[in-house]
């Protein structure tokens, strides 16, 4: 199958390529993809719409070819980039209501003589910037307040303070401040997906896939993500067939989005610290296939959950780990969220120049998170893939700022500020929720055979039991 000629989509089909290839996949499966579309679809003058096309196309690709060889039914992908783009806006209402993706505090603010950007979305990270400012914790605090106790700081000085207290700030950088820093090297150096063997163990035969089932039914999936990048992974997962069951520790936040990213999802709770969810957790593990986490570096090796520990207690497990930074480098275990990635490694400020701004730009979404999400869901397949051929438990690992220089090396758009405003209603479906009736988008990957699909509803964290559902309990998931 061939995409429709239509404006630059052979950047897409060489960028897809190129990381399909660098995943070691069998070249002939590109001949199954279709995309379609051209930039620019938003208003940037990076190649977002290319990032998330790209991208979604290899995670469905991907789940395709496993069900190819777990069926040997062969089926087309195709991948519309405006679809894919809007997709990745992560838009939805509840109940008629559009909920705003930051809080009081969050964004760009004039600091000394530069800019920096607070991330503020969580009570513990908002209230730990503020006591950093001499500003009482809560929200009592005006953001004029905040802009004038940073007047007078340094920018780079006050992202290196919040660091040192574990906050969440990012210093305005262009990107060639940021490819003289040192870790722009270390970024510079990790793989796009990183899949590495920890362990040995024989190939661990998946479930029967029926002739017309989804390509991942039967695959069971942990999903220990809070923020965008991860439960998107989980999500891609789920509505490929998998049983995807989202694991919340009962004393960490979440965010509105998670209403959209739970389609799909059976949702448990579990605090790791306890020795009573710990056994549970560890019970849940022994059956499943893939998990995904995206707990700061260290995090869960701490709680004797680290890729390894985890390998070791389940062989044959492939596991699936995001980071900010990545794991090597001197910011190393930072913590880090798309929009701080945008501000400290480059891209606020080369949008703000090619727009003629005279302050920073954002991009018009979170393509590093979304892009990411989707590069999780493709390494754990063809991780996955690799643990039914060649058998062992391996780790995948992506990082959001190696997302980024991905991305950057996509290429700009000349024209692209012309983009026409976003009009999501022709790729929105409604669904019943745990939160409310939920109008969110229909994924971006159409499948010739199995369609794409979230069977189960979007429910509230704890709706489930730590436990694998027996097929019976819901006639199974197709």
């Amino acid at each position: 199958m061939h995409e429709t000629p239509h404006g630059d989509t052979g950047t897409a089909r060489q960028a897809l390529a190129s990381l399909w290839a660098s995943l070691s996949l069998e070249a002939d499966a590109l001949d199954d993809v279709a995309l379609t579309g051209a930039e620019p679809i938003l208003p940037s003058s990076f190649r977002v719409g290319t990032a998330a096309q790209v991208t979604i196309a290899g995670a469905a690709l991907a789940a395709a070819r496993t069900g190819l060889l777990r069926n040997g039914r062969r089926q087309q992908i195709s991948v519309d980039m405006r679809h894919a783009a809007y997709e990745c806006c992560n838009w939805f209402s509840i109940d008629g209501r559009v909920p705003s993706i930051w809080e009081k505090y969050s964004g760009l603010y004039r600091c000394g003589d530069g800019w920096v950007r607070i991330h503020a979305n969580f009570p513990h990270h908002r209230d730990g910037a503020l006591r950093l400012l001499g500003l009482p914790p809560g929200e009592t605090a005006s953001r004029d307040d905040v802009t004038r106790a940073l007047a007078q700081r340094d920018p780079f000085a006050f992202e290196q303070s919040a660091a040192e207290a574990g906050m969440v700030v990012s210093a305005l950088r262009s990107f060639d401040a940021w490819d003289r820093h040192p870790h722009a090297a270390a970024v510079a150096a990790q793989p796009l997906v990183a899949l590495e063997r920890i362990g040995d163990a024989p190939p661990r035969a998946l479930p029967t896939l029926g002739a017309h089932a989804r390509p991942l039914s039967g695959v069971k999936v942990l999903d220990l993500t809070r923020i965008l990048a991860g439960p998107v992974a989980g999500r891609a997962l789920a509505a490929y067939g998998a049983d995807v069951m989202l694991v919340n520790a009962p004393h960490l936040p979440n965010i509105d989005a998670i209403a959209d990213t739970s389609r799909g999802k059976l949702s448990a709770l579990a605090d790791l610290r306890s020795p009573a969810d710990r056994a549970a957790f560890e019970h849940v593990l022994r059956d499943t296939h893939v998990l995904v986490q995206g707990y700061r570096p260290g995090a869960l090796q701490a709680l004797g959950f680290g890729a390894e520990a985890l390998a070791a207690r389940r062989p044959g497990l492939v596991v699936v780990s995001l980071s900010a930074y990545g794991e090597t480098g001197p910011w190393a275990g930072r913590r880090g969220f798309d929009s701080l990635v945008q501000t400290g490694t480059g891209f606020n400020h080369a949008e703000a120049l090619a727009a003629g701004a005279d302050t920073p730009k954002a991009l018009p979404m979170q393509i590093i998170d979304h892009a990411s999400g989707y590069l999780l869901a493709l390494g754990a397949l063809a991780a996955l893939q690799r643990q039914q051929h060649d058998g062992g438990s391996w780790h995948v690992r992506v990082s959001l700022a190696r997302t980024g220089l991905w991305l950057r090396g996509l290429g700009r758009v000349t024209d692209g500020f012309s983009a026409p405003a976003a009009d999501f209603a022709p790729y929105a479906e409604t669904s019943d929720s745990g939160w409310g009736r939920l109008v969110a988008l229909r994924h971006a990957a159409v499948f010739s055979d199995t369609p794409a699909a979230w069977p189960r509803p979007s429910v509230r964290p704890g709706t489930h039991p730590l436990r694998w559902p027996d097929d019976r309990e819901e006639g199974g998931t197709g």
